[in-house]
């Protein structure tokens, strides 16, 4: 497995991969896996040549600073099940590396209705958080499949 904290070196290996004509998949998280995780980049695993997995506890979703200091961060956990399930490539930037310039967010709004269902509905801005790191991960990974759960109206994740 390959661990990448900055973007100019996940885009370098990412560069020879492609240059191979490696498919290049791709699972977005905050850490704290779970089997929905894992699921997901088992999922990835069979579609493509090349899984990529980001960690990033995303600052710009979180309304309440209480609730960012207190997002879980097991990482020795989640690199230990990450390593276990075959996982290619984890990038774990620093708030630094993903916002060089600041929190500046994009606006969510084009998304439609998502952005007042879910978390959207009691923490206003949180999409605007989420489609920010997204978009900027993206641009960063450019997957040619990206891989996510599914969240019911019940929090529970499918």
């Amino acid at each position: 497995m390959i661990f990448c904290k900055t973007i100019s070196d996940l885009k370098s290996i990412l560069k020879d991969k492609r240059a191979s004509n490696s498919s290049i998949g791709f699972v977005p998280t905050m850490g704290a896996l779970h089997q929905g995780h894992l699921s997901l980049i088992e999922n990835a695993r069979q579609k493509s040549d090349v899984v990529v997995c980001s960690i990033f506890v995303n600052p710009t979703q979180f309304n309440q600073a209480s609730d960012l200091e207190n997002y879980p961060k097991p990482i020795e956990t989640d690199l230990q099940l990450l390593a276990n399930i075959h996982c290619d490539i984890v990038f774990m930037p620093s708030v630094e590396e993903m916002y060089p310039d600041g929190f500046e967010k994009l606006n969510a709004d084009k998304l439609g209705d998502i952005t007042k269902l879910y978390e959207g509905s009691s923490r206003p801005g949180h999409f605007d958080g989420v489609y920010t790191v997204l978009m900027k991960l993206f641009d960063i990974v450019e997957p040619n499949m990206v891989f996510f759960v599914k969240k019911t109206t019940n929090n529970v994740c499918l």
